[in-house]
């Protein structure tokens, strides 16, 4: 028999009080408010159980955010959507919204776009045949420098992921553990404007490579990255999941080192539109930002990584095996190695768009040379990177916003000032910069 509370215990052992059932009163009214389809309710306890939710709701939403969040709500100016995405696990409080009905909740009708490769994301946005994309958090920053496309002013409204990389490598190079070793591999990354090549190329300077003479560094869109491994056109790869875990399900390759190993808490992709988008569309911007920030809080604190690998890995999604995709997000997976690892935080969601963040791109692309002039770091990250509306509707939503606008961080053990960053360029005896 089992108590009202959801425990395997008689209902007398736990009489509550009369605190303790109005506090009861109060979590309940909050969940039925945050999630007013039962459906979706009941797909939020199964997600992270219900002593989870309990907590995170009894800790994290006091009654004042639900009136704010009621005061927010306004009719969206544009209620069918499309929305870009590369269907990799980088997107999954973007997929996940979907499913869960955070988008249809917000009154919005929205259509996921699988998209093929960046630089098509990239176009659609600018001439306006998506509303809002899953972008790779750099590519904001390059868009709105007129950075390898027309200068389009676009802006960073969350971060989808942290971690969730790996350098990859074609099994026939288990014994060539050493970047040195790498001399004339051909190495992929999704994207010029990518944490990946920017990653990558510091991971090779670090080891006492150039990543511009000592290797070759090509653009492969992550959904041909494991077949242009096992044909040999690729050495290996820094790319993104649940591509790094296919190379190893298919026998292809093993996973080398996993992003996290270089930049513990690394940004990735992230969610954002054009500011043309936002001035048109304030309401209809807001009630994505919400449906967004919604689901980042169900995939940061689920504790049933393998539901969240269920809803994401259907054709209509990442279309790849529910076991690589779990093996992915809970973190337990073979390395390809002959080990099987357990790393939990291999992927997290954090929504925090840190302006700091944006500061560490900006000086990886001056250092490699695709920023030519100086630059202003803190005005650009600033204006991109969203911020103050990201800590607005993460306590709208029930986050505790952090504090600050920049924070250090630590690259291979080296400390990142995002308040020096040209002594921080300084410091490299390997660049474009001399």
């Amino acid at each position: 028999m089992r108590c009202a509370c959801g425990e395997s215990h008689a209902g007398a052992a736990c009489a509550p009080n009369a605190e303790q059932e109005t506090h009861q009163f109060i979590e309940a009214s909050l969940i039925k408010a945050i999630f007013p389809q039962d459906n979706v309710r009941r797909a939020f306890i199964k997600a992270v159980g219900r002593p989870t939710a309990m907590a995170a709701i009894a800790s994290l939403l006091p009654v004042g955010a639900m009136q704010a969040m009621a005061q927010e709500r306004r009719t969206p100016e544009k209620k069918d959507l499309k929305i870009g995405f590369i269907a990799i696990t980088c997107a999954t409080p973007l997929l996940m919204a979907d499913p869960l009905g955070y988008y249809a909740n917000q009154g919005l009708n929205v259509k996921l776009v699988k998209t093929p490769g960046w630089g098509v994301i990239r176009d659609r946005i600018i001439k306006k045949e998506h509303d809002a994309s899953h972008f790779l958090s750099p590519m904001p920053l390059a868009m709105s420098l007129g950075l390898g496309s027309d200068k389009v002013a676009t802006s960073v409204a969350t971060i989808q992921n942290i971690n969730g990389q790996a350098i990859t490598l074609h099994l026939k190079h288990k014994n060539k553990r050493e970047p040195k070793q790498w001399k004339n591999f051909k190495l992929g990354v999704p994207f010029a404007y990518s944490m990946h090549n920017f990653l990558l190329r510091y991971y090779l300077a670090e080891h006492g490579m150039n990543p511009d003479t000592d290797v070759e560094i090509r653009i492969v869109p992550p959904p041909e990255m494991v077949a242009k491994l096992k044909d040999g056109e690729i050495d290996g790869f820094l790319g993104p999941d649940p591509f790094n875990q296919r190379a190893v399900y298919d026998e292809v390759g093993f996973i080398h080192i996993l992003s996290k190993d270089i930049w513990d808490g690394h940004p990735c992709c992230a969610f954002g539109m054009t500011d043309e988008f936002i001035a048109q569309n304030p309401a209809t911007f807001a009630a994505l930002f919400r449906a967004i920030i919604g689901a980042s809080f169900i995939a940061s604190v689920s504790t049933d990584r393998a539901y969240m690998a269920k809803l994401i890995a259907p054709a209509a999604y990442l279309n790849q095996p529910e076991q690589v995709v779990a093996q992915v997000l809970t973190g337990k997976f073979p390395d390809g190695l002959g080990n099987m690892r357990n790393v939990p935080d291999r992927a997290i969601f954090d929504p925090v768009p840190w302006q700091s963040m944006a500061v560490w791109m900006l000086t990886q692309m001056k250092r490699w040379g695709y920023i030519k002039t100086d630059i202003n770091y803190a005005q650009i990250a600033e204006k991109v990177f969203m911020l103050t509306d990201a800590k607005k509707q993460m306590d709208i939503a029930g986050w505790r916003p952090p504090e600050g606008n920049y924070r250090r961080v630590k690259v291979m053990g080296k400390i990142f000032d995002p308040t020096a960053p040209e002594e921080y360029l300084k410091s490299f005896s390997i660049s474009k910069m001399g």
